[in-house]
């Protein structure tokens, strides 16, 4: 039996007595990304160490003076994942992971001149999540990231310390297939092209004065 087939999708609202309504409830398959969990944190971390490569352009003259900073990617790498299901609560666990951020600095060097250089910071997170009984199709720990640096201090041959403002988003996603009601496909009305009607204001005045 093929999910069109199934007569489970009679049962959708968009149905009286097995007829469909207001074109509603066509079974359509639809492959997307399940959201099972997500939490946010946002936080301002000082002291934070960034050590630059690959400064652009080369060989920048120290001392270098900090000029900004922020992520250069909203998805964060998660590494030294440890997922622990709580005994007392079903379908919740504690999870352990680090979230390394990449980043771009800008700078100025002791000649004035305006530089770039690569980065990453790193967040270790502790919290509780809901996690999916296991399955076959396997979940996942995502997470989407935002980080800017207003302000930092040279310290050392390429290094900042600066504070930082951080949002991290932890997700528990899975690719899944869900059966939607649909009203078919859609119809894609043709572009609008820009022009700029130098004349309309002036042919939208009265002939003569009201």
């Amino acid at each position: 039996m093929s999910f069109f087939t199934n007569n489970a999708g009679d049962r959708c609202p968009g149905r009286i007595n097995g007829n469909p309504t207001n074109g509603l409830c066509e079974r359509v398959c639809v492959q997307t990304q399940k959201v099972f969990d997500a939490c946010i944190r946002q936080t301002q971390e000082d002291g934070v160490v960034l050590t630059l490569t690959d400064p652009v352009p080369e060989n920048p003259a120290m001392p270098l003076t900090f000029v900004s900073a922020r992520n250069t990617s909203t998805q964060g790498t998660v590494t030294n994942l440890q997922i622990d299901r709580l005994p007392d609560r079903q379908n919740f666990a504690r999870v352990q992971a680090t979230v390394t951020v990449p980043m771009q600095v800008v700078y100025t060097d002791a000649n004035g001149v305006q530089g770039v250089a690569n980065s990453s910071v790193s967040f270790d997170q502790d919290i509780i999540m809901y996690i999916p009984e296991p399955s076959i199709i396997p979940f996942e720990i995502v997470s989407i990231v935002s980080v800017v640096a207003p302000e930092g201090v040279y310290t050392d041959d390429m290094t900042f310390t600066l504070s930082c403002c951080a949002t991290l988003i932890m997700k528990v996603v899975m690719t899944v297939d869900v059966l939607v009601p649909s009203y078919g496909y859609a119809t894609i009305p043709p572009c609008q092209e820009y022009t700029q009607e130098v004349c309309s204001g002036f042919f939208d005045l009265p002939i003569f004065p009201q």
